[in-house]
């Protein structure tokens, strides 16, 4: 399958909806009275780099779609500074709750067990969780993965995907758990692992520039059960991805849904994703 094909069915985004106004915080670096945005104030996002194409660094300076995103959001629409921070994904919540930043955004899946410590924006992206193997695999279904070692990154839901595999086949499945997705990549190129559970458009790129050596498992999954037009790869699950928040910021959360909104209605949220995603 071609580069476009494998990124084609990467989802876009959810409804957006509009809602309320902006609100202050508590982290010493946003507050308002008045609901009017300040330019010298400075938004703390956290995000788990890299995991490209959605947070990556480039000559030493972040990028990414999330990345692309938040200035839109935070810089063009706020006209505050954004300052985007490097953080491990595995607590990227509990610091969040601390304080430690305003916002997640990390395409990060909106979870009913997450959504019990943090609350969520509206969706700005759907994503499928697939199995990436080996070129000379041969593995060529979820079955396949039997008895086997998968890879998959500290704390996201591709490791609780392949936590239900091990579930569904009774044990029989070694789940190594790596601190990214580079490394859980890596195990499966130096035979560690046989496979990766991943989420669809972060694997595409490891298997676009590894093409010789990775691919995709094929076949009906998830998405064939649920959508008219479903990727050709194997879906394990259907995710949207959210900006998250510590609970008690509502207005704020409010005010992001709302530039979310605006954001697909005047052409510039598909200007990013078309930046980052083929078709």
């Amino acid at each position: 399958m071609r580069r476009r094909d494998y990124l084609r069915a990467a989802g876009g985004a959810a409804a957006l909806g509009l809602a309320g106004c902006m609100g202050g915080g508590d982290d010493g670096t946003e507050s308002e009275t008045d609901g009017t945005p300040t330019e010298a104030e400075t938004v703390r996002v956290a995000s788990g780099i890299p995991y490209p194409p959605f947070e990556m660094m480039e000559n030493g300076e972040p990028t990414g779609f999330d990345y692309d995103m938040g200035a839109a959001i935070f810089e063009e629409q706020m006209g505050r500074e954004m300052e985007f921070l490097d953080r491990s994904f595995d607590g990227i919540i509990s610091g969040l709750q601390n304080g430690n930043y305003r916002v997640i955004m990390s395409a990060m899946t909106i979870t009913e067990d997450r959504k019990e410590n943090i609350d969520f924006s509206d969706p700005y992206f759907t994503a499928y969780q697939t199995v990436a193997v080996l070129e000379n695999s041969d593995i060529s279904s979820k079955a396949g993965l039997r008895g086997k070692t998968v890879a998959v990154q500290k704390g996201t839901t591709g490791a609780e995907a392949a936590d239900d595999l091990q579930t569904e086949f009774d044990g029989d499945l070694t789940v190594s758990r790596y601190d990214s997705s580079a490394s859980a990549f890596n195990a499966v190129l130096n035979n560690q692992a046989v496979a990766v559970i991943n989420d669809n458009t972060v694997s595409a790129e490891y298997v676009n520039q590894n093409d010789e050596e990775l691919r995709f498992v094929m076949g009906d999954g998830v998405a064939a059960e649920q959508r008219d037009d479903p990727p050709e790869y194997l879906t394990l699950s259907i995710e949207e991805y959210g900006i998250a928040f510590r609970k008690d910021d509502d207005e704020f959360r409010e005010r992001i849904n709302e530039i979310l909104a605006t954001l697909r209605e005047n052409g510039t949220y598909d200007d990013i994703y078309s930046t980052y995603f083929a078709g």
